[in-house]
């Protein structure tokens, strides 16, 4: 038991970045393309986190030309390099998934008064 606690100690990232469903944040992902890798960003609303520990995971949705984008991201990942938080949201429910029916401006998270 001791062994199996110490691995998944060892598999969790040491600065877990802070951030909660309905923020705006910008995800730098480790692309690999042949040979070559690169990092590229991706930019959304994150509209659910799930489970816990290791297996931690968070969705986030974009819109980009009309269609509606959505990529789950492992916390742990070693190929998530980087997670900003752009702008805080204001939200009352733990996912948000309504926001899949909504396009424009219905589609906006309320800002954070701060």
């Amino acid at each position: 038991m001791d062994a199996l606690k110490t691995i998944t100690e060892g598999m969790i990232k040491a600065e877990q970045p802070k951030f909660n469903v309905g923020d705006t944040v910008r995800v730098s992902v480790r692309i690999k393309e042949g040979e070559r890798e690169r990092v590229q960003a991706f930019e959304g609303t994150v509209i659910a986190k799930k489970h816990g520990g290791i297996q931690e995971t968070f969705t986030v949705r974009r819109s980009s030309y009309g269609v509606g984008i959505e990529r789950v991201f492992p916390t742990n990942s070693p190929f998530v390099e980087k997670v900003e938080v752009i702008r805080q949201g204001k939200v009352r429910r733990a996912k948000l998934f309504y926001l899949r029916s909504r396009t424009g401006k219905a589609a906006k998270v309320k800002g954070q008064v701060q």
